[in-house]
Protein backbone atom coordinates (compact mmCIF):
# COMPACT_ATOMS: atom_id res chain seq x y z
CA UNK A 1 0.00 0.00 0.00
CA UNK A 2 2.65 2.19 0.98
CA UNK A 3 5.41 1.23 -1.84
CA UNK A 4 2.64 2.45 -4.83
CA UNK A 5 2.83 6.42 -3.45
CA UNK A 6 6.54 5.53 -3.69
CA UNK A 7 6.26 4.33 -6.99
CA UNK A 8 4.67 6.96 -8.28
CA UNK A 9 7.10 9.64 -6.80
CA UNK A 10 9.62 7.92 -8.47
CA UNK A 11 8.05 7.71 -11.84
CA UNK A 12 7.71 11.49 -11.60
CA UNK A 13 11.36 12.17 -11.51
CA UNK A 14 11.75 11.75 -15.59
CA UNK A 15 8.80 14.07 -15.86
CA UNK A 16 10.75 17.12 -13.78
CA UNK A 17 13.21 17.22 -16.77
CA UNK A 18 10.73 17.01 -19.60
CA UNK A 19 9.77 20.58 -21.36
CA UNK A 20 7.20 23.03 -20.27
CA UNK A 21 6.16 20.42 -17.38
CA UNK A 22 6.82 22.19 -14.95
CA UNK A 23 2.85 22.75 -13.56
CA UNK A 24 2.57 19.21 -14.68
CA UNK A 25 4.74 17.95 -11.64
CA UNK A 26 2.53 20.15 -9.31
CA UNK A 27 -0.81 19.08 -10.63
CA UNK A 28 0.61 14.85 -10.16
CA UNK A 29 1.42 16.06 -6.66
CA UNK A 30 -1.81 17.56 -6.17
CA UNK A 31 -3.54 13.94 -7.44
CA UNK A 32 -1.14 12.04 -5.38
CA UNK A 33 -2.29 14.04 -2.17
CA UNK A 34 -5.64 13.52 -2.77
CA UNK A 35 -4.82 9.43 -3.41
CA UNK A 36 -3.19 9.50 -0.15
CA UNK A 37 -6.24 11.06 1.50
CA UNK A 38 -8.26 8.62 0.74
CA UNK A 39 -5.97 5.46 1.95
CA UNK A 40 -7.70 3.65 4.83
CA UNK A 41 -6.51 4.56 8.13
CA UNK A 42 -5.97 2.71 11.42
CA UNK A 43 -6.21 5.19 14.20
CA UNK A 44 -3.70 3.47 16.85
CA UNK A 45 -2.26 0.55 14.80
CA UNK A 46 0.50 0.14 11.94
CA UNK A 47 -1.59 -0.31 9.10
CA UNK A 48 -0.86 -0.37 5.19
CA UNK A 49 2.05 -2.14 5.51
CA UNK A 50 4.00 -2.84 2.78
CA UNK A 51 7.45 -4.38 2.21
CA UNK A 52 9.24 -2.13 4.98
CA UNK A 53 6.79 0.62 5.10
CA UNK A 54 4.03 1.20 6.88
CA UNK A 55 1.81 3.83 8.34
CA UNK A 56 -0.02 5.10 11.94
CA UNK A 57 -1.64 8.04 12.35
CA UNK A 58 1.48 9.92 12.84
CA UNK A 59 2.84 9.05 9.89
CA UNK A 60 -0.23 9.75 7.83
CA UNK A 61 -0.21 13.22 8.98
CA UNK A 62 3.38 14.22 8.46
CA UNK A 63 3.31 12.68 4.77
CA UNK A 64 -0.02 14.70 3.90
CA UNK A 65 1.70 17.15 5.31
CA UNK A 66 4.99 16.59 3.50
CA UNK A 67 2.81 16.11 -0.30
CA UNK A 68 1.06 19.64 0.47
CA UNK A 69 3.68 21.34 1.07
CA UNK A 70 5.52 20.41 -1.81
CA UNK A 71 2.76 20.72 -3.67
CA UNK A 72 2.12 24.73 -2.62
CA UNK A 73 6.40 25.20 -2.73
CA UNK A 74 6.36 24.54 -6.65
CA UNK A 75 3.32 27.32 -6.47
CA UNK A 76 5.21 29.67 -4.86
CA UNK A 77 8.40 29.39 -7.29
CA UNK A 78 6.72 30.70 -10.37
CA UNK A 79 9.20 33.44 -9.90
CA UNK A 80 11.67 30.97 -11.34
CA UNK A 81 9.75 29.78 -14.22
CA UNK A 82 9.46 32.95 -15.12
CA UNK A 83 13.11 33.53 -15.60
CA UNK A 84 13.84 29.62 -16.06
CA UNK A 85 16.48 29.29 -13.71
CA UNK A 86 17.57 25.96 -13.43
CA UNK A 87 13.74 24.63 -13.61
CA UNK A 88 14.03 20.82 -13.89
CA UNK A 89 17.04 20.52 -11.46
CA UNK A 90 14.51 22.57 -9.09
CA UNK A 91 11.72 20.14 -9.49
CA UNK A 92 14.14 17.19 -9.67
CA UNK A 93 15.73 18.61 -6.15
CA UNK A 94 11.65 19.02 -4.84
CA UNK A 95 10.91 15.28 -5.83
CA UNK A 96 14.22 13.52 -4.22
CA UNK A 97 13.68 15.78 -1.53
CA UNK A 98 9.57 14.24 -1.07
CA UNK A 99 10.81 11.46 -1.36
CA UNK A 100 13.19 11.42 1.27
CA UNK A 101 10.72 12.88 3.87
CA UNK A 102 7.97 10.32 2.46
CA UNK A 103 10.45 7.19 3.59
CA UNK A 104 11.57 9.09 6.56
CA UNK A 105 7.93 9.01 8.09
CA UNK A 106 7.11 5.74 6.61
CA UNK A 107 10.06 3.34 7.30
CA UNK A 108 9.72 0.68 10.40
CA UNK A 109 13.34 0.21 10.99
CA UNK A 110 15.25 2.43 12.70
CA UNK A 111 18.53 2.06 10.47
CA UNK A 112 16.61 3.27 7.33
CA UNK A 113 14.95 5.81 9.32
CA UNK A 114 18.25 7.53 9.92
CA UNK A 115 19.49 7.43 6.77
CA UNK A 116 16.16 8.59 5.23
CA UNK A 117 16.49 11.40 8.12
CA UNK A 118 19.45 12.40 7.26
CA UNK A 119 19.25 12.19 3.38
CA UNK A 120 16.59 15.14 3.63
CA UNK A 121 19.39 17.27 4.69
CA UNK A 122 21.07 17.19 1.26
CA UNK A 123 18.40 18.16 -0.97
CA UNK A 124 17.72 21.35 1.31
CA UNK A 125 21.15 22.47 1.47
CA UNK A 126 21.15 21.96 -2.55
CA UNK A 127 17.99 24.37 -2.49
CA UNK A 128 19.73 26.96 -0.36
CA UNK A 129 22.86 27.08 -1.82
CA UNK A 130 21.54 26.65 -5.59
CA UNK A 131 18.89 28.92 -5.48
CA UNK A 132 19.25 31.23 -2.55
CA UNK A 133 19.40 34.95 -2.73
CA UNK A 134 22.71 36.00 -0.82
CA UNK A 135 26.00 35.19 -1.02
CA UNK A 136 25.80 34.45 2.61
CA UNK A 137 23.69 31.28 1.71
CA UNK A 138 27.20 29.03 2.05
CA UNK A 139 27.56 29.69 5.21
CA UNK A 140 24.19 29.15 6.27
CA UNK A 141 24.47 26.25 4.65
CA UNK A 142 27.64 24.98 6.33
CA UNK A 143 25.89 26.10 9.71
CA UNK A 144 23.14 23.87 8.79
CA UNK A 145 25.06 20.92 7.64
CA UNK A 146 27.51 20.96 10.61
CA UNK A 147 24.88 20.98 13.40
CA UNK A 148 22.94 18.60 12.11
CA UNK A 149 26.35 16.01 11.21
CA UNK A 150 27.29 17.16 14.70
CA UNK A 151 25.13 15.63 16.40
CA UNK A 152 23.64 13.03 14.07
CA UNK A 153 27.07 10.93 14.60
CA UNK A 154 26.14 9.60 17.99
CA UNK A 155 22.53 9.03 16.64
CA UNK A 156 24.11 5.99 14.13
CA UNK A 157 26.48 4.44 16.71
CA UNK A 158 23.31 4.63 19.76
CA UNK A 159 21.18 2.87 16.77
CA UNK A 160 23.46 0.02 16.52
CA UNK A 161 24.21 -0.32 20.20
CA UNK A 162 20.36 -0.56 20.61
CA UNK A 163 20.87 -3.20 17.63
CA UNK A 164 23.82 -5.21 19.25
CA UNK A 165 21.37 -5.62 22.35
CA UNK A 166 18.25 -6.25 21.13
CA UNK A 167 19.32 -7.72 17.51
CA UNK A 168 15.48 -6.05 16.46
CA UNK A 169 15.47 -2.57 14.74
CA UNK A 170 11.92 -2.51 13.86
CA UNK A 171 10.49 0.54 15.72
CA UNK A 172 7.23 -1.06 16.49
CA UNK A 173 9.16 -3.95 18.86
CA UNK A 174 10.87 -1.11 20.51
CA UNK A 175 8.17 -0.77 22.98
CA UNK A 176 8.99 -4.08 24.94
CA UNK A 177 12.34 -3.04 25.70
CA UNK A 178 13.88 -0.29 28.23
CA UNK A 179 17.25 1.44 27.96
CA UNK A 180 18.40 3.00 31.33
CA UNK A 181 21.91 4.40 30.29
CA UNK A 182 22.47 8.09 30.42
CA UNK A 183 25.18 8.30 27.30
CA UNK A 184 22.99 6.01 25.42
CA UNK A 185 20.05 8.51 26.10
CA UNK A 186 21.64 11.67 25.31
CA UNK A 187 23.19 10.32 22.17
CA UNK A 188 19.72 9.14 20.42
CA UNK A 189 17.68 12.23 21.63
CA UNK A 190 20.69 15.17 20.69
CA UNK A 191 20.10 14.92 16.66
CA UNK A 192 16.43 15.51 17.23
CA UNK A 193 16.47 18.40 19.69
CA UNK A 194 18.90 20.16 17.36
CA UNK A 195 16.56 19.45 14.47
CA UNK A 196 13.31 20.80 16.18
CA UNK A 197 15.35 22.56 16.92
CA UNK A 198 15.78 23.35 20.88
CA UNK A 199 17.58 26.70 21.90
CA UNK A 200 21.11 26.97 22.32
CA UNK A 201 21.34 25.01 19.25
CA UNK A 202 18.59 27.23 17.33
CA UNK A 203 21.28 29.04 15.21
CA UNK A 204 21.19 27.41 11.99
CA UNK A 205 17.60 27.91 11.63
CA UNK A 206 17.38 32.03 11.08
CA UNK A 207 20.24 31.87 8.84
CA UNK A 208 18.91 28.89 6.74
CA UNK A 209 15.88 31.36 6.15
CA UNK A 210 17.15 34.00 5.69
CA UNK A 211 19.16 32.90 2.98
CA UNK A 212 16.86 30.03 1.52
CA UNK A 213 14.50 30.30 -1.28
CA UNK A 214 10.72 30.76 -0.31
CA UNK A 215 11.35 27.01 -1.62
CA UNK A 216 13.40 25.98 1.12
CA UNK A 217 11.99 28.47 3.81
CA UNK A 218 8.58 26.31 3.12
CA UNK A 219 9.97 23.33 3.68
CA UNK A 220 12.14 23.78 6.14
CA UNK A 221 9.63 25.33 8.45
CA UNK A 222 6.87 23.09 6.98
CA UNK A 223 8.86 19.58 7.30
CA UNK A 224 12.12 20.05 8.80
CA UNK A 225 11.18 21.26 12.31
CA UNK A 226 8.77 18.24 12.33
CA UNK A 227 11.67 15.34 11.39
CA UNK A 228 12.83 15.60 14.94
CA UNK A 229 9.57 16.23 16.76
CA UNK A 230 9.09 12.30 15.02
CA UNK A 231 11.82 11.26 15.49
CA UNK A 232 11.33 12.33 19.44
CA UNK A 233 7.77 10.85 19.62
CA UNK A 234 9.02 7.10 18.04
CA UNK A 235 12.05 6.58 20.29
CA UNK A 236 10.83 8.07 23.07
CA UNK A 237 9.01 4.68 23.49
CA UNK A 238 12.51 2.37 25.21
CA UNK A 239 13.74 6.00 26.58
CA UNK A 240 10.83 6.29 28.93
CA UNK A 241 12.59 5.64 32.59
CA UNK A 242 15.68 7.68 31.86
CA UNK A 243 13.97 10.44 30.49
CA UNK A 244 11.39 10.85 33.59
CA UNK A 245 14.54 11.27 35.51
CA UNK A 246 15.83 13.96 33.06
CA UNK A 247 13.05 15.60 31.24
CA UNK A 248 12.81 18.68 33.32
CA UNK A 249 16.25 19.76 31.95
CA UNK A 250 14.52 20.11 28.02
CA UNK A 251 12.02 21.43 29.40
CA UNK A 252 13.60 24.44 31.62
CA UNK A 253 15.85 24.85 28.83
CA UNK A 254 12.60 24.91 26.20
CA UNK A 255 10.42 26.80 27.71
CA UNK A 256 13.10 29.87 29.01
CA UNK A 257 14.16 29.80 25.49
CA UNK A 258 11.19 30.35 23.98
CA UNK A 259 10.35 33.35 26.60
CA UNK A 260 13.46 34.56 25.48
CA UNK A 261 13.65 33.77 21.61
CA UNK A 262 10.08 35.60 21.96
CA UNK A 263 11.58 38.62 23.03
CA UNK A 264 14.17 38.53 20.18
CA UNK A 265 11.61 38.60 17.61
CA UNK A 266 10.60 41.83 18.77
CA UNK A 267 14.28 43.02 18.10
CA UNK A 268 14.37 41.57 14.29
CA UNK A 269 14.14 44.21 11.41
CA UNK A 270 13.88 41.25 8.71
CA UNK A 271 10.58 40.01 8.13
CA UNK A 272 11.84 36.20 7.23
CA UNK A 273 14.05 36.12 10.45
CA UNK A 274 11.34 37.05 12.67
CA UNK A 275 9.06 34.42 11.20
CA UNK A 276 11.93 31.87 11.51
CA UNK A 277 12.53 32.87 15.33
CA UNK A 278 8.90 32.43 15.59
CA UNK A 279 8.76 28.86 14.56
CA UNK A 280 12.06 28.44 17.72
CA UNK A 281 9.70 29.68 20.19
CA UNK A 282 6.26 27.52 18.67
CA UNK A 283 9.10 24.27 18.65
CA UNK A 284 10.09 25.16 22.23
CA UNK A 285 6.22 24.10 23.51
CA UNK A 286 6.59 21.10 21.51
CA UNK A 287 9.59 20.04 22.78
CA UNK A 288 8.60 20.74 26.23
CA UNK A 289 5.08 18.78 25.33
CA UNK A 290 6.79 15.76 23.98
CA UNK A 291 9.16 15.69 27.04
CA UNK A 292 6.48 15.64 29.84
CA UNK A 293 5.72 12.36 28.22
CA UNK A 294 1.43 12.39 29.47
CA UNK A 295 -0.84 11.77 26.39
CA UNK A 296 -1.86 15.38 26.33
CA UNK A 297 1.68 16.62 25.05
CA UNK A 298 1.64 13.50 22.95
CA UNK A 299 -1.17 14.63 21.08
CA UNK A 300 -0.56 18.62 21.13
CA UNK A 301 2.74 18.35 20.03
CA UNK A 302 1.41 16.77 16.72
CA UNK A 303 -1.21 18.60 16.43
CA UNK A 304 0.72 22.29 16.61
CA UNK A 305 3.48 20.47 14.47
CA UNK A 306 1.16 20.08 11.85
CA UNK A 307 -0.65 23.53 12.56
CA UNK A 308 2.24 25.52 13.05
CA UNK A 309 3.94 23.53 9.46
CA UNK A 310 0.87 25.00 7.22
CA UNK A 311 1.29 28.27 9.17
CA UNK A 312 4.62 29.20 9.51
CA UNK A 313 5.16 27.98 5.26
CA UNK A 314 2.04 30.70 4.58
CA UNK A 315 4.28 33.19 6.04
CA UNK A 316 7.07 32.78 4.11
CA UNK A 317 4.69 32.66 1.34
CA UNK A 318 3.46 36.29 2.42
CA UNK A 319 6.96 37.50 3.02
CA UNK A 320 8.06 36.13 -0.50
CA UNK A 321 5.28 38.18 -1.94
CA UNK A 322 6.40 41.47 -0.65
CA UNK A 323 9.87 40.04 -1.54
CA UNK A 324 9.02 39.25 -5.07
CA UNK A 325 7.39 43.26 -5.73
CA UNK A 326 9.97 45.04 -3.38
CA UNK A 327 13.10 43.14 -3.35
CA UNK A 328 13.42 44.05 0.07
CA UNK A 329 12.25 42.38 2.92
CA UNK A 330 13.09 44.35 6.14
CA UNK A 331 10.47 45.78 8.05
CA UNK A 332 11.17 49.58 7.64
CA UNK A 333 10.64 49.25 3.78
CA UNK A 334 8.06 46.89 3.79
CA UNK A 335 5.75 49.58 5.12
CA UNK A 336 1.78 50.72 4.63
CA UNK A 337 1.12 47.77 2.63
CA UNK A 338 -2.01 47.97 3.45
CA UNK A 339 -2.55 51.71 0.65
CA UNK A 340 -1.12 48.89 -1.83
CA UNK A 341 -2.41 45.34 -1.73
CA UNK A 342 -5.62 45.84 0.77
CA UNK A 343 -6.46 42.01 0.15
CA UNK A 344 -3.02 40.88 0.94
CA UNK A 345 -3.29 42.39 4.29
CA UNK A 346 -6.43 40.33 5.20
CA UNK A 347 -4.06 36.83 4.54
CA UNK A 348 -1.62 38.92 6.47
CA UNK A 349 -4.07 39.02 9.03
CA UNK A 350 -5.50 35.52 8.54
CA UNK A 351 -2.15 34.08 8.99
CA UNK A 352 -0.54 36.14 11.94
CA UNK A 353 -3.72 35.47 13.48
CA UNK A 354 -3.18 31.66 13.32
CA UNK A 355 0.50 32.09 14.17
CA UNK A 356 -0.39 33.47 17.73
CA UNK A 357 -2.63 31.00 18.21
CA UNK A 358 -6.40 32.53 17.94
CA UNK A 359 -9.72 30.00 17.26
CA UNK A 360 -10.13 28.05 14.81
CA UNK A 361 -6.34 26.96 14.07
CA UNK A 362 -5.07 24.09 14.80
CA UNK A 363 -2.57 26.09 16.46
CA UNK A 364 -4.85 27.05 19.32
CA UNK A 365 -5.83 23.34 19.79
CA UNK A 366 -2.59 21.80 19.79
CA UNK A 367 -1.45 25.09 22.66
CA UNK A 368 -4.29 23.79 24.74
CA UNK A 369 -3.26 20.69 25.01
CA UNK A 370 0.55 21.46 25.14
CA UNK A 371 -0.77 23.79 28.19
CA UNK A 372 -2.87 20.96 29.72
CA UNK A 373 -0.08 18.83 30.09
CA UNK A 374 2.61 20.86 31.05
CA UNK A 375 0.55 22.17 33.62
CA UNK A 376 0.06 18.51 35.44
CA UNK A 377 3.54 18.17 35.12
CA UNK A 378 4.25 21.32 37.46
CA UNK A 379 2.07 24.42 38.07
CA UNK A 380 5.45 26.46 37.36
CA UNK A 381 5.43 26.20 34.28
CA UNK A 382 2.72 28.39 34.12
CA UNK A 383 4.30 31.26 34.36
CA UNK A 384 6.80 30.72 31.56
CA UNK A 385 3.73 29.57 29.26
CA UNK A 386 1.77 32.93 30.25
CA UNK A 387 4.52 34.85 29.03
CA UNK A 388 5.17 32.79 25.35
CA UNK A 389 1.30 33.40 24.62
CA UNK A 390 0.97 36.85 25.57
CA UNK A 391 4.41 37.88 23.71
CA UNK A 392 3.54 35.07 20.69
CA UNK A 393 0.28 37.28 20.16
CA UNK A 394 2.38 40.61 20.68
CA UNK A 395 5.09 39.94 18.38
CA UNK A 396 2.28 38.84 15.25
CA UNK A 397 0.49 41.70 16.13
CA UNK A 398 3.70 43.11 15.50
CA UNK A 399 4.51 42.04 12.70
CA UNK A 400 1.21 42.96 11.21
CA UNK A 401 1.00 46.54 12.25
CA UNK A 402 4.16 47.66 11.24
CA UNK A 403 4.28 46.20 7.83
CA UNK A 404 0.87 47.24 7.08
CA UNK A 405 0.23 50.47 8.71
CA UNK A 406 2.45 53.12 8.30
CA UNK A 407 4.13 55.84 5.78
CA UNK A 408 5.23 53.93 2.53
CA UNK A 409 8.38 54.07 0.80
CA UNK A 410 7.94 56.62 -1.99
CA UNK A 411 9.65 54.53 -4.05
CA UNK A 412 6.62 51.37 -4.82
CA UNK A 413 4.99 53.04 -6.83
CA UNK A 414 4.76 50.91 -9.89
CA UNK A 415 4.18 48.19 -8.09
CA UNK A 416 1.07 45.91 -8.47
CA UNK A 417 -1.57 43.95 -6.77
CA UNK A 418 -1.31 40.09 -6.25
CA UNK A 419 -2.08 37.62 -8.47
CA UNK A 420 -4.86 34.50 -8.27
CA UNK A 421 -1.76 32.25 -8.05
CA UNK A 422 -0.77 33.68 -4.86
CA UNK A 423 -4.38 34.30 -3.38
CA UNK A 424 -4.88 30.18 -4.33
CA UNK A 425 -1.42 29.16 -2.29
CA UNK A 426 -2.54 31.23 0.74
CA UNK A 427 -5.74 30.27 0.78
CA UNK A 428 -4.53 26.52 0.30
CA UNK A 429 -2.19 27.13 3.28
CA UNK A 430 -5.16 28.81 5.35
CA UNK A 431 -7.65 26.54 4.85
CA UNK A 432 -6.43 23.17 5.98
CA UNK A 433 -5.34 24.66 9.46
CA UNK A 434 -9.09 26.06 10.14
CA UNK A 435 -10.74 23.84 8.67
CA UNK A 436 -8.93 20.33 10.08
CA UNK A 437 -9.95 21.47 13.52
CA UNK A 438 -13.60 20.07 12.88
CA UNK A 439 -11.88 16.80 12.45
CA UNK A 440 -9.41 16.69 15.36
CA UNK A 441 -10.93 13.37 16.86
CA UNK A 442 -8.19 11.85 14.42
CA UNK A 443 -5.45 13.50 16.16
CA UNK A 444 -6.94 13.94 19.98
CA UNK A 445 -7.98 9.90 20.06
CA UNK A 446 -4.98 7.85 19.33
CA UNK A 447 -5.11 4.70 21.81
Amino acid sequence: MMMKFLMMMIFMIPLCFMKNMFWMVQMMLFFMMFLFMNMTMSLNLYCNLSYMYSCDIMSYGLIMLSIWISVLMIMASENLYKVNYYLNYFLFNIMFLLIMLYLTFSVMNMFMFYLFFEGSLIPTLLLIIGWGYQPERIQAGMYLLFYTLFVSLPLLIGIFYVFNEMNCMTIYFLKFMNLNMYLLYFSMILAFLVKMPMYFVHLWLPKAHVEAPVSGSMILAGIMLKLGGYGLLRLMIFLQQINLKLNYIWIVISLIGGFYISLKCFCQIDIKSLIAYSSVAHMSIVISGIMVMNYWGFIGSYILMIGHGLCSSGMFCLANISYERLHSRSLYINKGMMNFMPSMSLWWFLLLSSNMAAPPSLNLMGEISLINSMMSWSWLTMIMLILISFFSAGYSLYLYSFIQHGKYYSGIYSYYTGVSREYLMLILHWLPLNILIMKIDYCMIWF
